[in-house]
């Protein structure tokens, strides 16, 4: 009895601590049209191309522990409709055993594949379309049959300089109509190609290029599932883009001659949050700029990720875990006046196609208000310690990154348009910008809140899958900001948050400030290394006219201000290039308020300017011109009636002001003037405002490492 009792202890304890074991599988299938022309969307309007430059591919991933199966199928496709994707699931599911509920189905959105989605002006191609769908099934079905024991590995690389943003912010002044007629443009896509009509970018990139590595036991390559924020290349005819080239490139690198009695290796390129992404770097001079073949950049890339994958460390004792929730969302419908205008546009075009963009819009208002409202798929999925959660959308870099950083597990890729093609979803501060990416059609129809809606819904499903709660989110703090802390400042604004409006107080005192809308998050601030840690990067607002506005009214006439700052308008582009700082009544200037910025065309052209009171003819000019697109140190020290505005360290304004009453103007303004006159048009950070006047001895242990350059 005493050796079976040990018998079955040992037993126990062998089920209790055993783990599963990983099996996986792949396969790709070629999805090129049999029939031709075909049409291809991915652009305003129809086309139809008949001439094929390289093959289109489905390409897929089972995987299987003990207790699931799951598959993962990525698509040479610009879109593919919810739809059409339930129907493949539906007619998979019983062919392979898999739930619908455990399939991950994306597209990879190159604009040169066939058309099996209908967007703005291109229809779905109706013979192309069940033929997808019968491809995917049998995709799936071909990946499952080449299960066997494998192993899984991570490997992540920065490729920073494959991607950038190509939503940029425009002037103020410099605002383009929208196809309902309205000078509603304040974003838009590629405006950066022209310096002078631009402020700067609108939102960070996402420069990981992340790998998922499977192989047999025996260490044989079965497959490597990538993911980079990159839109798409551009190709002519039907093509795969620099996808397919990267899933080829990847196979004739790792395993160019698999033995004949096994599955061929399949690499795969997955679609990251790439909605406000492009391979252009407008920061650099058109003349500076690289302009590679696709060959070439996808080349490079593979280099990237090829040094990535080595010496990454495979295991086979994972386990499973997916988690789906369909959320069911409203489209932006045309009111009454919108919905009669694109009537009478459509009623004026017959049954012609849609010939400008005005008539594509007016079309797609008909469309919108017929559909009402939608659902999307969103997902989260484990394999051992690494996670994937989808969008279904065209999601911005900014969002991806607000993903990853909430996910339980550090090792997390994001794949977007997954599950359905459900268009644009900018953050809700963007919308205010306009531009095509929030113009309401099938291509960015859905409510304002989408994005935070289906943001939230995938971190929960990361915190499902992985039974444990999200991250909580914070920059580490550098050099400069533990001496800044050092100082016990009366409120701290490091400004690193993803969106607003609270702007957190980093002393802990509970002074948290406001951000006004207009506004834009979590672009790249001043020097990193600086201000965070290794590896981070320190994050800034982008102030599109809107401020930061924070009340301090236990803070008298003595008292410093230190700010960092960026400027993004042109020294000459209006009267005030823009005003940073401020502090005085809402809505007026008041007779003791105080008011610095950089002077424009009127005068003092790209130099400080700071005002006290009302009176404009008052204004106190600093020396130094203060560059564009340049980091920059800003000390205000307000002592009595004496006051200093130092640039990186340096003297510019040393002025003496009227005494003020013994209560000044509790309302403190960054980003703009108190009169809301010539808002800022820039970024600001790491604002820290003490309850002293402080020495330049001690300013100058953070000034000095102020000045970052972010432009030639």
């Amino acid at each position: 009895m005493k050796f079976l009792a040990v018998a079955l202890a040992l037993a126990l304890f062998s089920c209790l601590t055993a783990r599963a074991e990983l099996r996986a599988g792949a396969a790709a299938v070629d999805i090129t049209p049999a029939v031709l022309p075909v049409l291809v969307n991915g652009g305003m309007f129809t086309r139809s191309v008949d001439i094929v430059n390289t093959r289109v591919h489905a390409r897929a991933i089972v995987l299987a522990d003990d207790q699931e199966q799951i598959a993962i199928v990525v698509v040479d496709s610009c879109m593919m409709g919810r739809t059409l994707l339930d129907e493949a699931k539906a007619l998979a599911a019983p062919r392979t055993g898999i739930a619908t509920q455990r399939m991950l189905i994306s597209a990879t959105h190159a604009h040169s594949a066939p058309s099996s989605m209908a967007c703005l002006g291109t229809d779905a191609d109706p013979r192309y379309v069940p033929f997808l769908r019968d491809k995917i099934v049998e995709v799936m079905v071909a990946a499952q049959k080449n299960l066997e024991p494998a192993k899984v590995g991570w490997a992540k690389a920065n490729a920073a300089s494959f991607t950038a943003l190509r939503q940029w912010i425009r002037r103020p002044d410099r605002l383009a109509e929208d196809p309902f007629g309205n000078p509603t443009v304040r974003a838009n896509m590629h405006a950066g190609s022209n310096w002078d009509d631009v402020t700067g970018e609108a939102g960070p990139e996402d420069p990981d290029l992340t790998l998922i590595s499977l192989q047999a036991r025996d260490g044989r390559p079965i497959a490597v599932l990538g993911n980079f924020s990159m839109h798409y290349f551009g190709d002519k005819d039907i093509s795969a883009d620099y996808f397919g080239l990267f899933a080829e490139g990847l196979k004739a690198r790792l395993a160019p001659n698999t033995p004949g009695d096994r599955p061929p290796f399949v690499g795969i390129l997955s679609h990251g949050c790439s909605g406000d992404i492009y391979r252009v770097d407008y920061k650099i001079p058109a003349k500076d700029r690289p302009n590679p073949t696709i060959t070439e950049y996808t080349q490079g890339l593979l280099e990237r990720a090829t040094q990535a994958l080595q010496g990454v460390h495979h295991r086979g004792d994972v386990d499973l875990a997916m988690a789906e929730r369909r959320l069911p969302l409203n489209y932006r419908v045309p009111d009454k006046q919108r919905l009669e205008w694109a009537q009478r546009v459509l009623a004026d075009m017959g049954d012609r196609a849609a010939k400008t963009t005005t008539e594509v819009y007016a079309r797609e208002q008909l469309l919108l208000h017929a559909m009402q409202r939608t659902e999307v798929v969103v997902q989260a999925l484990r394999l051992g310690d690494i996670a994937i959660a989808t969008v279904p959308t065209e999601t911005y870099a900014v969002t991806g990154l607000k993903i990853k950083a909430a996910s339980p597990l550090t090792n997390c890729m994001v794949i977007e348009l997954a599950n359905g093609g459900d268009g644009y979803i900018p953050p809700p501060e963007q919308h205010r910008f306009g531009g095509y990416n929030t113009w309401p059609a099938r291509s960015a129809g859905l409510e304002v809140m989408a994005e935070p809606k289906i943001a939230e819904a995938a971190i929960a499903l990361l915190e499902t899958v992985s039974g444990q709660p999200r991250r909580p989110w914070h920059l580490s703090a550098g050099p400069v900001t533990q001496a800044l802390h050092q100082a016990k400042p009366h409120a701290y604004w490091r400004l690193n948050e993803f969106t607003g409006p609270l702007a957190a107080d980093a002393t802990g005192q509970g002074r948290h400030a406001a951000f006004e809308p207009d506004i834009t998050y979590y672009l790249d601030g001043p020097e990193s290394t600086a201000f965070c840690g290794t590896n981070e990067v320190n994050r800034a607002p982008h102030f599109v006219g809107g401020r930061l506005h924070a009340s301090l009214p236990d803070l008298a006439s003595r008292s410093t201000v230190l700010l960092w700052l960026w400027n993004g308008m042109p020294a000459d582009g209006r009267e005030v290039s823009g005003w940073f700082f401020s502090h005085g009544p809402d809505h007026g200037l008041g007779t003791h308020g105080e008011h610095l910025g950089i002077g424009g065309s009127s005068g003092n052209t790209g130099r400080l300017v700071y005002l006290h009171g009302n009176d404009p003819t008052r204004v106190v000019a600093g020396k130094s011109v203060v560059p564009r697109w340049e980091w920059h140190a800003i000390a205000v020290v307000r002592d009595g009636g004496n006051v200093r505005v130092y640039l990186d360290g340096r003297l510019e304004i040393e002025t003496r002001i009227p005494a003020s009453p013994s209560h000044r103007p509790d309302r403190w303004f960054f980003g703009g003037r108190s009169d809301n006159d010539s808002n800022w048009e820039g970024r600001l950070d790491e604002i820290a405002v003490f309850d002293r006047p402080l020495s330049k001895q001690e300013m100058d242990r953070w000034m000095a490492t102020s000045s970052t350059p972010t432009l030639p």
